[in-house]
């Protein structure tokens, strides 16, 4: 978790230089005590950085699609002549991911992690699949991951202003 906080420190200046004014100066300190109570509940002190990861591209303010391709390529491994994800890695990507709606007391059971990895490589007769059948998987917005595109839907739409008036 040290490491986790020098670098988010580092992350959240940068962001502030960016944005004046729009960062606040504890945020590296809440998003870590959120990344510890999502990934160390047992207050080890250690929490997986590839959790770490995954959890920071998906309350990133990055489109969809770019979340999509980052999960895939923080989990992919060379299969043969091309990168892909084994079953293993999505449903540790998923049970990762499900520990975000959790904090907020938005449960979803363990079977749906392995209803999803199932889903997602039904038809699949190998090991793993490449980018192209994970990214169109995630298109089909499984009910495991529903969160993540409605709460990119209602990031966007704040920015959204309309020039009608009304009396």
């Amino acid at each position: 978790t040290q490491q986790i906080s020098r670098m988010l420190t580092k992350l959240f200046q940068r962001a502030r230089l960016e944005k004046p004014g729009q960062v606040d100066t504890r945020a590296a300190e809440f998003t870590l005590g959120l990344l510890v109570a999502m990934y160390d509940r047992s207050g080890t002190g250690y929490v997986k950085i590839r959790s770490v990861a995954a959890a920071l591209i998906a309350l990133s303010g990055d489109t969809l699609l770019a979340k999509y391709r980052a999960f895939f390529q923080l989990h992919a491994v060379p299969h043969g002549k091309a990168v892909s994800i084994t079953r293993s890695a999505l449903r540790s990507l998923l049970t990762d991911l499900n520990q975000i709606p959790g904090i907020v007391g938005e449960t979803c059971p363990l079977s749906s992690v392995e209803i999803a990895t199932h889903d997602c490589f039904h038809g699949v007769l190998k090991s793993a699949i490449v980018e192209e059948k994970f990214l169109s998987w995630l298109r089909s917005e499984p009910p495991v991951l529903l969160w993540l595109p409605t709460c990119y839907r209602l990031s966007a739409t704040e920015m959204v202003s309309h020039q009608a008036r009304c009396r």
